[in-house]
């Protein structure tokens, strides 16, 4: 199965897209860089709210610190806090470089898939988290 990308030059709408996507993404990896400073200053983002009315990690507890410790190198303790944490890590440095480089080139990617690609790109996102919140809860222990 081939999932065809179409690059082309960027519309304002796109380039607005991607400078947003951009953003967010530069946003997020400075804030889990400076995590472990900002944390000791009490000045990070509030804990789970899912946590906190169940007293059991949501599919994504674990996230920040995961990226936190990516940053120092940690492997391990980022996957023991998420085990998709190295990965997302990872595809969010790829993925800011890929939507920089775009954005200094005047160019854009947008993916031709079919709905039902797109159908089986969402179960299996779905899954990828499931499955790693079930390796969270019953096999890591956190």
């Amino acid at each position: 199965m081939s999932f065809p990308i179409s690059i082309s030059r960027s519309l304002p709408d796109e380039r607005l897209r991607d400078f947003g996507l951009f953003g967010g993404l530069v946003l997020w990896l400075v804030y889990t860089r400076a995590y472990w400073a900002m944390h000791a200053a009490h000045f990070a983002l509030p804990p789970c709210p899912f946590y906190y009315l169940t007293g059991h990690p949501c599919p994504f507890c674990g996230g920040t610190r995961s990226f936190a410790y990516m940053w120092e190198g940690d492997i391990a303790d980022a996957v023991r806090l998420y085990p998709l944490g190295p990965a997302l890590f990872a595809g969010t440095i790829l993925g800011a470089g890929g939507l920089a480089a775009g954005l200094v080139t005047g160019r854009t990617w947008t993916p031709q898939l079919t709905s039902r690609q797109w159908h089986l790109l969402t179960i299996s996102g779905i899954s990828l988290v499931l499955i790693s919140w079930a390796l969270k809860v019953f096999v890591l222990g956190n």
